[in-house]
């Protein structure tokens, strides 16, 4: 079977997760990441609120170990219920 990703690891890899604006969900998504991720800087998450201050865009930059370990993340991302989207 062929791999067929372009990623090569180990690499700097965005997470984008967008939600309900409020300092609880932020830190559900470090702690998602985090237990991925143990070695992510406090300085690696960027918050932008939307235009109305109603949600919130969260970008996470992590080092990248694997395949798996991204589709570990995004998995329980999902799985967070007041998670709306992720890219």
């Amino acid at each position: 079977m062929t791999d067929h990703s372009y990623l090569k690891f180990p690499c700097d890899f965005p997470i984008k997760v967008m939600g309900p604006a409020g300092f609880d969900f932020e830190a559900k998504i470090i702690t998602i990441v985090r237990k991925h991720a143990p070695d992510l800087k406090e300085t690696a998450v960027q918050t932008r609120l939307s235009k109305d201050g109603n949600y919130q865009a969260i970008t996470v930059h992590i080092e990248a170990t694997s395949k798996e370990q991204l589709d570990s993340i995004y998995t329980e991302l999902h799985n967070e219920k007041d998670v709306l989207m992720t890219l």
